[in-house]
């Protein structure tokens, strides 16, 4: 899995493109949760469930199934003010969508594991993409804390921070752009 540090960052940074008035820190605080929650599967280790199991690590808390029903709660849970079938109530629940389905993304990018069951429930199959330059993270705060936590971060930054500090960029530079 790529580590909490990179699935929030990419969150924060898909939250950037929308309008200023939803980027607030609850908007970005609930973009990360979702963005780093697929991992609360690992929990099922402790339970005796196996790694490959659908609700194993890497199974379907990490679908797109998964992401549309998670982006659908936060929204109906934080934002009970807005309905879900409205403009702002459709484009928040496809930004908490986006959040949790990145994490899928980048764990499929990652060297390590068994997969990524992305369609699951419909298909439990273990997907990687073709080109996985992220180092996987060692699971649990403990193991993070040492010569292969330092390796994650190096290739996190290379490939998870400098795109998301592009983007960063690219979008301020789009706003300047329609400011004037």
């Amino acid at each position: 899995m790529a580590s909490a540090f990179a699935h929030a960052l990419l969150a924060y940074t898909v939250g950037k493109a929308y309008p200023r008035k939803e980027q607030l820190w609850k908007f970005s605080l609930l973009g990360a949760f979702c963005a780093v929650f697929p991992d609360a599967d690992v929990i099922m280790f402790k339970l005796g469930v196996p790694y490959e199991h659908v609700l194993g690590h890497r199974g379907f808390s990490h679908s797109l199934a998964f992401a549309l029903l998670l982006g659908l709660l936060v929204t109906r849970l934080f934002y009970r003010s807005t309905r879900l079938i409205s403009s702002r109530g459709l484009l928040l629940v496809l930004y908490f969508f986006l959040c949790t389905a990145s994490h899928s993304l980048l764990d499929a990018m990652t060297s390590g594991g068994l997969g990524v069951a992305v369609f699951s429930p419909f298909d439990n199959g273990r997907y990687f993409l073709p080109w996985r330059p992220i180092q996987v993270s060692p699971i649990g705060v403990g193991r993070f804390f040492t010569q292969k936590g330092v390796d994650v971060i190096e290739s996190e930054l290379i490939y998870v921070g400098l795109p998301c500090l592009c983007l960063g960029v690219f979008m301020w530079l789009i706003r300047k752009v329609v400011q004037r």
